[in-house]
């Protein structure tokens, strides 16, 4: 104890000596704009830090609404999927995804810095101060692994997004294969092309946090597998849809309480600064976009199936969230219930759009993220108002801007499918070719879980045999 508190005494007469030193001109004296500046960079990079975790965190909610929509015997193969494919999106982003998408280059794609985040950068500077590499993110005033780990949860949801619509008939290391493509090279492509300073910014084409970037890239990619798949056994059977419920809605309700939790690191987050006024702004115009597309998805389920059926009101939810997140930071909060009243429509009749067109999607992944990923994109030229929070956009149509905003999404939008979806129908056909997309259909039958795991989500309650 008294060792303890001579160390303690020696501390406080250093402080002292050092009070004394600057009150006699001694010790140098910080600027103070310098001071401010390096507090600045401390509150911005934590912000972007702890919003980014809880991107991270949305990934529980993925696993927990796929696995909820699905049935019991393929709960452990959809958990490890979402598991795995944050594991296989860090690694393929380190590798070459961020270079790809913000090392500077040309219009479709970075040029420097691509291997391992290993270009020249001296961040947190910003501006005209900014030199290095990855000039696209010159604008935020944080460390380069601060940007590279809030990059890396937006690349990880976008993979995330193809596991639902391709469930419980996918093989276990296709997937991961072709997250891994994803991560590598799908994703930061256009990434680069609407965040990276490609061609479509140059356009003037605006996606604040990923409507476009990150959900309807994942829309497109899984789409493409769910067409090259086919539907699951039973789906379809002599000209009849067949409704598979899923097998624990309580546990999709939870995951879909995560995601909305989330999307408040999600969207506010892509602020990637402490702005006050613009991150509250963007937390209520998600909130209530999410709010309105409940209601209507709810009402519209009701309506249309005689009941308010609990999987369309969830799927709403995120309908909301999906659309409201290219133009949380551009729209009026006004404008943001009148996205999310429409996307809760939208979602509703999408899920039985798919379902008509004989396309199979467990859990709805292509009505929620391509549907309203592409209708919240066209959202933005149609409701933005400019300088709402401090960006020049432009006005949208039905505020008096004309087309010109208007054009850029439809340009996005068009651009991105093609691209999107002809890249990951290549990939999964090349995959088909060499070692093959689906499971046999005894082990669809009995369950992922056995065939591709060799475990059981609920061992010693419930023998999993047939479909």
């Amino acid at each position: 104890m008294m060792k303890k508190h001579r160390h303690g005494v020696r501390i406080a007469a250093g402080v002292a000596a050092v009070a004394v030193l600057g009150v006699c001109g001694t010790a140098p004296a910080q600027d103070p704009s310098a001071a401010m500046n390096d507090i600045k960079v401390g509150l911005d990079t934590m912000w972007v830090l702890v919003t980014a975790m809880l991107v991270f965190f949305m990934n529980l909610g993925f696993a927990a609404v796929e696995s909820g929509f699905a049935r019991a015997k393929n709960t452990v193969n959809i958990m490890s999927k979402n598991f795995v494919v944050f594991a296989v999106s860090s690694l393929g982003f380190l590798v070459l995804g961020w270079g790809l998408m913000f090392g500077d280059g040309n219009g479709l794609f970075g040029l420097e810095g691509l291997f391992c985040v290993s270009g020249a950068d001296n961040s947190p500077a910003t501006g005209d101060a900014y030199q290095g590499a990855y000039s696209a993110l010159s604008w935020t005033g944080v460390p380069l692994w601060a940007k590279f780990f809030f990059q890396l949860v937006f690349c990880g949801t976008a993979a995330t997004i193809v596991s639902g619509a391709v469930a419980e008939r996918i093989k276990y290391i296709t997937f991961i294969i072709f997250s891994f493509a994803m991560a590598m090279f799908i994703y930061p492509v256009v990434g680069h092309w609407v965040w990276g300073g490609g061609w479509l910014a140059k356009l003037g084409m605006f996606d604040f946090a990923g409507s476009t970037v990150v959900h309807s890239v994942g829309g497109w990619a899984a789409l493409a597998g769910a067409l090259i798949l086919g539907p699951r056994i039973g789906k379809f059977d002599n000209g009849q849809i067949k409704a598979i419920p899923g097998h624990n809605l309580a546990l999709a309700t939870l995951g879909t309480f995560v995601l909305w939790f989330g999307w408040f690191g999600f969207n506010p987050g892509s602020t990637m600064a402490v702005d006050p006024g613009a991150i509250s702004h963007v937390a209520v115009t998600t909130n209530m976009a999410a709010a309105a597309a409940i209601m209507s998805a709810t009402i519209t389920s009701w309506v249309l199936m005689g009941k308010p059926d609990l999987g369309m009101t969830l799927n709403g939810c995120l309908a909301g969230l999906v659309a409201i997140t290219a133009s949380c930071a551009f729209v009026g909060v006004g404008s943001a219930i009148v996205i999310g009243l429409i996307a809760g429509v939208l979602v509703v009749l999408a899920v039985m759009g798919f379902d008509r067109l004989r396309i199979d999607d467990p859990v709805g992944a292509l009505s929620v993220h391509l549907a309203n990923g592409v209708f919240g994109t066209i959202a933005v030229g149609l409701f933005a108002q400019d300088k709402i929070t401090g960006t020049a956009t432009g006005n949208g149509l039905f505020f008096g801007g004309g087309f010109k905003l208007f054009g850029a999404q439809l340009a996005a939008v068009g651009s991105v499918a093609v691209f999107v979806f002809g890249a990951a129908a290549a990939t999964w056909l090349v995959l088909k070719l060499v070692m093959g997309i689906r499971v046999s259909r005894e082990e669809e039958l009995r369950g992922l879980d056995i065939g591709e795991h060799g475990n059981e989500a609920y061992a010693g309650f419930q023998v999993f045999t047939t479909a």
